[in-house]
């Protein structure tokens, strides 16, 4: 495999988000890269998750999460919601309720309100496919790409 793989991935387009997830107990949320609508009828979302993550079993447990569209100004909220070591991350950010009663958050330039579909493991993540019940625009600005954020998951040293 080339040794460039890490920097090639770079080039794919794709934004960056925070995803908050709810069940009856709990609510969490984290940084994801790997997002992309994958039907228009009806209007279903996909977004890769690491099972051993914290936020995996609440969304397992729900079935429900939002999908909230960061802003190129907005690293510091990435990185934030991106640090495992951070049990409480919702704490200190203003957060309103969807239609369904998921969390959004307030400060992201969009959101999709989402119940999962279904899902399928995919390597190291699971794939999660959501149908969208409601979306809407926040605030204007310019959408983060995951380029933007050089190497602040760390994943250049995963490509082996």
């Amino acid at each position: 495999m080339s040794k460039d793989l890490a920097n090639v991935c770079k080039y794919l387009t794709h934004g960056v988000y925070v995803i908050a997830v709810k069940n009856k107990e709990r609510e969490h949320a984290f940084t994801a890269a790997w997002v992309m609508q994958v039907s228009f009828d009806p209007p279903l979302l996909a977004f890769s998750i690491n099972p051993q993550h914290y936020s995996y079993q609440i969304l397992k447990d729900g079935g429900q999460c939002s999908i909230n569209v960061l802003a190129k100004a907005q690293l510091p909220i990435a990185a934030h919601f991106g640090d495992s070591n951070i049990r409480n991350k919702m704490t200190g950010y203003s957060w309103q309720a969807a239609p369904s009663g998921v969390s959004v958050l307030t400060e992201a330039l969009a959101y999709f309100d989402c119940v999962v579909s279904h899902s399928t493991p995919a390597g190291d993540h699971e794939i999660v496919i959501c149908r969208v019940l409601d979306a809407g625009i926040l605030n204007a600005g310019v959408p983060m790409h995951y380029s933007d954020t050089d190497n602040m998951d760390g994943s250049d040293e995963l490509y082996a």
